[in-house]
């Protein structure tokens, strides 16, 4: 893995860029805006990443034939924007690139999980998906982080843990790369969620509750959907979760607090940014209703994203719903068929 290409120079693709280069990795960096690459490259800084110095040997290019006789390509853009890029990907890059997907969400049309996305355009990649609990900023800074790296390909997700791993992060492999994905992907509704519950002022109590049957909520999808039942008690799902639901780096979280305060949600998504759970909750409510799985916190999320509702009127939905067993119909252990 001696020639990686980041495909994304945002803070979390610059963030994996300084990691990758920490494990004496040559790398580079690509942007599809020759403007974003001109002032990373004077300034030796990201803007995302304030006041951490860009080594001089890390490279930048807007030339997607970077891609070219390489070890390992990071994809690392917007949601929105994979499908794009992976077709920049074929008939460019070698079949033996282990590609690696740290984007988080799914296909704004087909609601495909990205790794298929990619997948489509790149059937003869091995595709490994490097997920867990990561701010952008922490990594940066080599603050001890771990992560998981997710494949069908056994060989490739060890691949990526060994080149990656270093005594600042440490990851772990897993061959379930379906339950990794999804837990790093509808974390981010729960986290906006989360957020309006901190926005309208309420306690520890309700955030506990909140991210224990948005737990539920996320494995119960993740096993309909041929993910691995104790995947998402691991890094990659409540450990992702936990973390995007209570530091003020996740912009999911700050868009929620945001809309609890009664910020329009469309002027909230405008000061904050990218914010994937708004996107991603339009999406997993589609595919709620594909796989007759129940989420009902993802769906009062989705109605105040897109149907104009309450945040408080949700809660209040929410906690009026009828009494009943904890496991009913939500325990990750026993979701489908019998428990093993």
């Amino acid at each position: 893995m001696k020639n990686t290409v980041i495909l994304g120079s945002g803070g979390w693709g610059t963030a994996v860029a300084l990691a990758a280069h920490r494990c004496g990795i040559d790398v580079t960096v690509w942007s599809a805006f020759q403007d974003e690459i001109d002032r990373i490259v004077s300034t030796r800084e990201n803007p995302l990443l304030e006041g951490i110095k860009l080594p001089e040997d890390m490279k930048f290019t807007s030339d997607i034939n970077c891609v070219k006789d390489i070890d390992m390509c990071i994809i690392a853009v917007p949601s929105f924007a994979v499908d794009d890029v992976a077709g920049k990907l074929a008939g460019l890059i070698s079949p033996c690139s282990i590609i690696v997907s740290i984007s988080k969400g799914f296909d704004k049309n087909s609601c495909e999980r990205l790794s298929e996305v990619i997948e489509r355009h790149l059937p003869d990649n091995p595709i490994v998906v490097l997920s867990g609990p990561s701010h952008a900023e922490e990594v940066a800074r080599a603050i001890p982080t771990a992560l998981v790296s997710a494949s069908n390909n056994e060989a490739a997700a060890v691949a990526v843990r060994e080149c990656m791993s270093t005594d600042k992060l440490r990851i772990y492999s897993s061959q379930d790369i379906v339950g990794v994905e999804l837990g790093g992907s509808i974390k981010n509704i729960i986290a906006l969620a989360a957020g309006m519950c901190d926005g309208m002022g309420f306690g520890d109590n309700t955030k506990a509750a909140l991210l224990t049957r948005g737990l539920r909520e996320i494995a119960r999808l993740g096993v309909a959907m041929g993910a691995r039942k104790d995947t998402f008690a691991g890094l990659s799902g409540m450990g992702d979760l936990i973390v995007t639901c209570t530091s003020m780096h996740s912009r999911n979280r700050r868009c929620g607090i945001l809309i609890g305060e009664g910020t329009p949600v469309s002027q909230a998504l405008a000061q904050i940014g990218t914010v994937e759970g708004y996107h991603a909750s339009a999406l997993v409510n589609r595919l709620a209703q594909k796989y007759g799985v129940s989420m009902p916190i993802c769906e009062s999320c989705y109605k105040v994203c897109y149907e104009n509702g309450d945040p408080n009127a949700e809660m209040i939905k929410l906690m009026a719903r009828p009494n009943t067993h904890e496991d009913e119909g939500a325990s990750w252990w026993s979701v489908y068929g019998e428990e093993e």
